[in-house]
């Protein structure tokens, strides 16, 4: 039998690898359910390289997310913080948009006091935070979600003086 080290053709013997589609395409953070170690950084242009990191679907939905806020909320303002892209308009932060295994989490501050009150209550965000989690472009219900942001845009964000 040939040296394993000299034979260059023969391949040893595996059991065929069952595909693990979220541990190849997704960065560790994500498939562990932490948002991802992007950088804090204010602007658009960190959170459009953040989207861009994003895998697809999420890449799809989070771009879905941020064009629907920039439609729907004059002067909005974008940072990354936490891991997640935040937005806001005067001055604090109303939602964050994060890309996670299987889905993408779109939370809104004081989403609580929002009509209807979105379904989703996220672990350590806060005891007034809720929102929707995503695992599809087809499940945004973009009426529904730009009428959430208009209000909780509405209320006083996180971070700034209250209104």
């Amino acid at each position: 039998m040939p040296d394993r080290d000299s034979d260059k053709t023969s391949k040893p013997a595996r059991k065929p690898a069952k595909p693990d589609k979220a541990a190849t395409t997704l960065p560790e953070s994500m498939v562990t359910g932490k948002a991802s170690p992007a950088k804090a950084a204010v602007g658009n242009e960190p959170v459009f390289a953040y989207i861009a990191s994003l895998p697809q679907p999420q890449r799809g939905i989070a771009e879905r997310v941020d064009a629907l806020a920039a439609r729907t909320l004059p002067g909005l303002q974008r940072s990354v913080k936490w891991g997640m892209s935040y937005y806001g308009v005067g001055d604090g932060w109303c939602f964050c948009c994060g890309g996670f295994d299987g889905h993408v989490k779109l939370m809104f501050v004081n989403g609580a006091a929002l009509v209807p009150v979105p379904p989703v209550t996220p672990v350590a965000m806060g005891k007034s935070t809720r929102g929707v989690e995503l695992e599809s472009a087809d499940d945004l219900d973009e009426r529904q979600i730009a009428e959430w942001m208009k209000q909780v845009a509405a209320m006083p964000g996180v971070g700034g003086k209250k209104r």
